[in-house]
């Protein structure tokens, strides 16, 4: 069964090089239908590190969701993402499934103006 996803990533970490890595190994990997630009925001929780850069891709995958989750959580640790940082620190790549099939599946859409606007311009729908 084929599946639809809106994938968020996020880097603080040579953020335009990681952010353009993983567009490239993500169109390697799935079919890519969409990808947004991308958005610089201020870090959530801790002061005193780099701004991220934030995009989203639209991609289409024959995985569950949980498969897709896990080839995410690969990919991250392929592009060398500390997972011993603070939960909120910085970060060399962040892979987040924000909608499935249509519906929203990462809380934080609900209090990140960039994830809205990101599922927005790539789904068309505000």
């Amino acid at each position: 069964m084929s599946n639809l996803a809106v994938i968020g990533i996020g880097s603080n970490i040579d953020a335009g090089q990681n952010i353009h890595r993983a567009f490239s190994c993500l169109q390697n990997r799935f079919k890519v239908l969409k990808k947004t630009g991308v958005i610089k925001t201020f870090p959530v929780g801790i002061v005193g590190q780099p701004d991220f850069l934030n995009a989203a891709v639209l991609l289409r995958t024959d995985l569950s969701r949980y498969s897709l989750v896990n080839e995410l959580k690969s990919l991250e640790d392929e592009m060398g993402r500390d997972r011993t940082r603070a939960k909120f620190g910085p970060r060399e790549i962040d892979l987040d499934i924000v909608v499935w099939n249509g519906q929203i599946v990462d809380e934080d859409y609900y209090s990140r103006d960039f994830l809205q606007q990101l599922v927005a311009e790539i789904t068309g729908k505000t």
